[in-house]
């Protein structure tokens, strides 16, 4: 490959940028590697090449037509997986950008965050947990993508920062910002982990007002009195929560200092209390509305009727000698919602009617 003469000027000024983040950041130089060593990268660092590699690939696209928490809605408004992962990308870089952290590792991080979330968003995931002989966690199939569905069998070859941040990206629906966590993980996936639940619990307020479900002064009084009343105001009191709580990761304080990614007391009961608020008026009554059961039939006639005639599957998900159980998983989760139903629909003609967006049978 032709190498432009300014790559290595180019990699050092990198390089030499990343030295003035703080010293708690994640650096490209320190990076545990990869898998497959591989020679630098030209014109960008090693997060930047994770994340462009992230980008170009087809799991990344079907995110465009893959439930956040509606499914198959028919307005042009509502938030999509694709949609919902840009989001936890510009939070997260907002907050590595203020703490000094290493923004180009965030962002290679929440890009590829939910590359294995199913079609119909928990629905399919709890769906292919009962059905898989292992089990199935979408932040783990993300990692397995990445690993090795991603180029045609290949995988990406990513760096072990980036794949850690992906496989711990999901977070209890407890207390998971109380100081003194022991954690293991990058302060910068620590970040994407928190941005990722400032993001959905925002949009999905918005998708759920949008929907009908509730309106903003349905919203616990504390909350909206102290995150204000608007998408923007919530989202930008919890970010500067966080960066205040969370201030020692800048490596400002000197001294031998507990660097950790969390809340301020009063900001994380609020923000509990809203996640909590949202489970039960939003989350669960929608798993279990008469569209949830819909897609779960269709997820459960999908895999079926792929275990039973698995010559159906293209051949890149036996690549690496795969078993038809896992190669049955590994394709019906990488569905988009609008595939599913219209290869659902081809089977047994009727099965999606009652979902707000239904496909006719091509």
């Amino acid at each position: 490959m032709a190498e432009s003469a300014y790559d290595s000027l180019i990699r050092d000024r990198i390089e030499a940028k990343e030295q003035q983040l703080s010293p708690f950041a994640s650096k490209s130089l320190n990076s545990k590697g990869r898998v497959v060593p591989e020679p630098p990268p030209q014109m960008r660092g090693e997060y930047q090449r994770d994340r462009d590699r992230i980008i170009h690939t087809n799991a990344f696209r079907r995110l465009k037509h893959k439930t956040q928490v509606f499914i198959a809605p028919s307005g042009d408004h509502y938030v999509t997986r694709l949609t919902h992962t840009l989001e936890v990308a510009q939070i997260g870089r907002t907050i590595a950008r203020a703490l000094n952290l290493n923004e180009d590792l965030i962002e290679a991080i929440a890009l590829g965050h939910d590359l294995g979330h199913t079609p119909f968003g928990h629905v399919g995931e709890e769906m292919l947990d009962q059905l898989s002989e292992t089990g199935f966690v979408h932040s783990a199939q993300s990692l397995r993508i990445v690993e090795r569905l991603a180029k045609n069998g290949e995988g990406l070859n990513l760096t072990w920062e980036v794949r850690e941040g992906v496989l711990n990206h999901s977070k209890p629906r407890g207390d998971f910002l109380r100081p003194g966590r022991e954690e293991t993980i990058t302060l910068e996936a620590q970040i994407c982990r928190a941005s990722d639940a400032i993001a959905y619990l925002n949009h999905d307020i918005g998708d759920a007002i949008r929907a009908g479900i509730l309106s903003v002064d349905d919203l616990p009084d504390e909350v909206n009195t102290r995150f204000g009343k608007t998408h923007a105001s919530r989202i930008n009191s919890l970010v500067c929560d966080i960066v205040d709580a969370s201030w020692s990761a800048t490596g400002a304080e000197g001294g031998q200092v507990n660097a950790e990614i969390i809340m301020s007391n009063d900001g994380r009961r609020l923000m509990n209390l809203l996640r909590e608020f949202m489970f039960d008026s939003v989350y669960m009554p929608i798993n279990g509305n008469a569209e949830s059961t819909i897609a779960r039939e269709i997820m459960g006639m999908l895999h079926g009727y792929l275990m039973e005639n698995s010559d159906q599957i293209p051949d890149i998900y036996f690549l690496n000698e795969e078993s038809v159980g896992q190669a049955v998983i590994d394709y019906l989760s990488g569905m988009t919602d609008y595939y599913a139903i219209r290869l659902a629909e081809r089977i047994r003609p009727g099965i999606s009617e009652g979902l707000s967006f239904r496909i006719a049978p091509e």
